[in-house]
């Protein structure tokens, strides 16, 4: 996966970079019709029907997608920089090997999508909804999750590092021998999660009630975090 200012960014040509535009689904037929990938620079696409389109490689930096559809849209390797996409429709999109970085796309529905050795960092997707998104080698850092709908996913050996997953739908997440930093499950839904082999140390499991303690059977938690389970049945740790 090519990062932000690497060589597969650079390489559109320059009469392939469209900037500060208002542009619609005719728009981006017409520019995709010689099949290369273009950079979109600061271009407004709200609530663009964007479904279906075949954009794999194209780049947005700086663009307005709020409520754009791209429902079963071709985004591969496709790169966001500080793009605004709230309420935004990637239902059934497929964003494998896609890169965000500095994005919002709060409230956005990502269900069923294909986020296969995607990356995701600085990112706000709070109330976003990954509902059976294909997330294999999905990588995702310093990223807002809070209120998101995760279930099923699977961040079996991941090093989750600034992930904010308060109040999430983690239900049936698999979190075997991951390493959380900085992370806060505060209120999150866990029910049947696995944690076996998980470094929950970096965590906040605030709101975690000692009923649902057993679902970190074989977790390694600090002292701090027991002594929180703990006090739930009204029992100081000294």
């Amino acid at each position: 996966m090519a990062p932000f200012g690497s060589p597969q960014t650079s390489q559109i040509p320059s009469t392939n970079i469209v900037e500060n535009s208002q542009l619609d689904r005719r728009d981006l037929e017409n520019l995709s019709k010689n099949g290369s990938a273009h950079r979109l620079v600061a271009c407004n696409l709200e609530e663009a029907d964007l479904s279906r389109l075949s954009l794999d490689g194209w780049v947005f930096e700086g663009c307005n997608v709020k409520k754009a559809d791209f429902t079963g849209a071709k985004l591969g390797s496709a790169l966001w920089s500080g793009c605004k996409g709230g309420f935004a429709d990637f239902t059934g999109c497929d964003l494998s090997e896609s890169a965000f970085e500095g994005c919002d796309f709060n409230n956005s529905n990502f269900r069923g999508a294909t986020l296969i050795g995607s990356q995701i960092e600085r990112c706000k997707l709070t109330g976003a909804n990954l509902s059976e998104a294909k997330t294999l080698n999905l990588s995702i850092k310093e990223t807002l999750l809070a209120d998101a709908r995760l279930p099923g996913l699977s961040f079996r050996k991941s090093r989750l590092d600034g992930l904010d997953f308060q109040m999430a739908d983690l239900r049936k997440c698999d979190f075997r021998e991951a390493v959380f930093q900085n992370c806060s499950l505060r209120d999150a839904n866990l029910v049947d999660c696995r944690f076996e082999g998980a470094d929950l140390r970096g965590a906040d499991l605030g709101g975690i009630r000692l009923l649902n303690a057993k679902q970190f059977k074989g977790a390694t938690i600090s002292r701090d975090q027991a002594g929180q389970l703990l006090a739930e049945l009204g029992l100081k740790v000294r």
